[in-house]
């Protein structure tokens, strides 16, 4: 072989130099392809570690050169952009075979696929494979049984998150900070081991961002632009157990055992999903003889044998439903769901007859609920999540069940505003929880301990209310021009009250009084007309009551001032400007400084008056 032509892989592992060390070669001609140089600075363009290697072992061959151990020249054409476009189609590796040819040399290569073809077309081949040592990586000298992540940044110390779920601490490990040349090592370290590591993949390749799933560490890589400076976050799992030492009750297990077939398994970042989503996989497939089949971007679930993991198939999840739909597995685990696309895709793998068990990200129990309520059908919900686990602390502590039923939502009376509700129910003891129904164009997710409001001496509206009268005011303004004056009020369950100014009346009525029937019959209310006094502003000052309470000082206009603008003054000097409730009352708290200057001009006898805005 006195002639080779390396491909970018060769070139890339150190394969000519490595040969001709070991005297393999003596004073061989090596023709380097312009296609590989291309492909070598657009890598270390993109600050790819492959890219800077290629070049080092290129720098290396002309220091050999110029000892007299070998001759080096470089040929060929550079890609074109149509070749870059396909080159994962083969057309670079086609050039450089065409090379080859033409010089008569032999090809030599890292990469078996190029190998076999080069064979088929008869160019003579040296396919140099690479041995791999199976080594830790470095950064595995970081963890110890308590380590659930080590964040590394440069110019700062590394840092750790110890402890379980729930209880977790973040502590310095060493005092000295990294340097950037010693994580880009690491970074190195890393993607060798994804190419040539079994149990080692490359999850995610973006400008500016790698994730690597090697084993149980999942490996986060940002650089900059992406970042403003290296870092890297390995994560691993700290618990493994099965779902005997979580102590759920019998008719928990029984549940899942026999009849759950949509779960949403919920809790916040570092709450245990994920060790509890194993423990359930594990019980399905070992215990119960199921099918268990995952989809994770990227795989960090450790799981058996048995379980096989999905990745985004061509980068896509519903290219991997739709391979899941024809393994036809008893469960699927989708792990995480976050976008729009993620929960159709359960929605559609539910419906289809896969069992399904879904991760999601929350801070409430009915969170996970009402996340997939706002993306799907409200009548589907209880055939699409039947079950709600939520973690907190690495322990169940919520249990929720949907089920459909057709009533009159909470909060409202009259029996002709029966409809669909979902009731969401505590599955332990039965108590209504959530409320999920339609009211006008919205779907309401309602909280039962919300619906009756709260007292603290004056009744206050309860969510039923606010929301009816937002959904009220925002049909009336359709129907009125924009500048009209329009005002709601919900006085009891079943009736509200619409404040508008005379002339637009009729308007609101309908001919036979059909427009408001209309409107009661969206809301699922009845409504009553009132007229707002539209009268010149009387701009004459005039003195007003003061009275305290514990908590604020309450300064009294007269209910015929109710929900107007005033300019409150004190000796003639203006003071503020408020809105008075609809008893006339201007309330301001004790303690501030408003309530202060009051205080000091009711003492020195000031006279203290209102005087109404247009």
């Amino acid at each position: 072989m006195k002639c080779i032509v390396p491909d970018t892989s060769a070139v890339i592992i150190g394969a000519v130099s490595e040969l001709i060390e070991n005297g393999d070669f003596d004073y061989p001609e090596i023709i380097v392809p312009e296609a590989v140089v291309c492909e070598l600075e657009h890598q270390a363009n993109a600050n790819r570690a492959e890219g800077r290697k290629g070049l080092e072992e290129l720098k290396k061959l002309q220091e050999m050169q110029e000892d007299g151990e070998l001759a080096i020249s470089f040929k060929g054409k550079r890609p074109t952009n149509y070749d870059i476009r396909y080159a994962k189609s083969g057309e670079i590796d086609s050039i450089i075979r065409d090379l080859a040819r033409s010089e008569f040399a032999t090809l030599l290569t890292n990469d078996k696929v190029q190998a076999e073809v080069a064979k088929a077309q008869g160019i003579p081949v040296h396919y140099f494979k690479q041995t791999y040592t199976e080594i830790p990586l470095s950064i595995e000298r970081l963890f110890d049984s308590e380590t659930m992540s080590v964040h590394l940044k440069e110019h700062v110390a590394p840092m750790a998150k110890k402890g379980t779920p729930g209880h977790i601490e973040f502590v310095k490990l060493e005092n000295k900070p990294y340097s950037y040349s010693q994580l880009s090592d690491i970074v190195e370290e890393i993607l060798e081991k994804a190419k040539n590591d079994p149990k080692t993949y490359l999850e995610s390749d973006m400008e500016g961002s790698f994730v690597v799933q090697s084993r149980e560490y999942r490996i986060s890589i940002a650089y900059p632009p992406f970042a403003e400076a290296l870092e890297i976050t390995a994560v691993k799992p700290v618990a493994n157990i099965s779902l005997d030492e979580y102590n759920l009750s019998d008719k928990l297990l029984e549940r899942i055992r026999t009849s759950a077939e949509g779960i949403l398994i919920s809790g916040s970042p570092g709450a245990g999903k994920s060790t509890f989503v194993q423990a359930i996989a594990k019980y399905y497939s070992s215990k119960l003889n199921k099918i268990v089949k995952t989809m994770e971007s990227p795989r960090d679930l450790q799981l058996p044998d048995e379980i096989t993991q999905y990745a985004p198939l061509e980068g896509s999840m519903e290219n991997t439903a739709d391979v899941l739909l024809l393994v036809r597995p008893d469960y699927t685990i989708y792990d995480e769901l976050r976008k729009n696309t993620d929960f159709n895709i359960f929605a559609d793998m539910r419906l289809a007859g896969v069992g399904m068990i879904g991760v999601v990200h929350a801070t409430r129990p009915i969170d996970a609920i009402q996340r997939i309520a706002s993306r799907v059908e409200l009548g589907v919900i209880p055939s699409i999540v039947d079950t709600s686990i939520y973690i907190e602390n690495g322990k169940v502590t919520s249990v929720y069940e949907t089920k459909m039923t057709v009533k009159v939502p909470t909060g409202m009376k009259e029996a002709d505003l029966a409809r669909p509700v979902i009731e969401v129910r505590d599955f332990e003891t039965g108590e209504l929880k959530n409320e999920i129904y339609t009211y006008g164009e919205q779907t309401i997710v309602m909280d039962m301990n919300l619906v009756n409001g709260t007292s603290t001496g004056e009744k206050q509206k309860s969510s039923v209310d606010i929301i009816a009268e937002a959904e009220i005011l925002r049909k009336i303004k359709r129907i009125l021009p924009k500048k009209a004056k329009v005002e709601v009020e919900v006085i009891s369950p079943d009736r509200a009250n619409i404040y508008i100014p005379d002339q637009y009346v009729p308007k609101i009525i309908g001919k036979n009084g059909k427009r408001i029937a209309e409107i009661e019959r969206d809301i699922g209310i009845s409504l009553g007309v009132e007229i707002i006094d539209e009268k010149p502003v009387d701009k004459t000052p005039f003195e007003i009551d003061i009275t305290h309470t514990r908590k604020q000082m309450i300064l009294e206009l007269g209910r015929e001032n109710g929900r107007q603008n005033f300019d409150i003054l004190i000796d003639g000097e203006y003071l503020l400007t408020a809105t008075t409730s609809k008893k006339g009352e201007i309330k301001i708290k004790n303690g501030i400084e408003l309530s202060d200057i009051i205080l000091d001009a009711i003492e020195m006898g000031l006279e203290i008056t209102a005087v109404r805005k247009q």
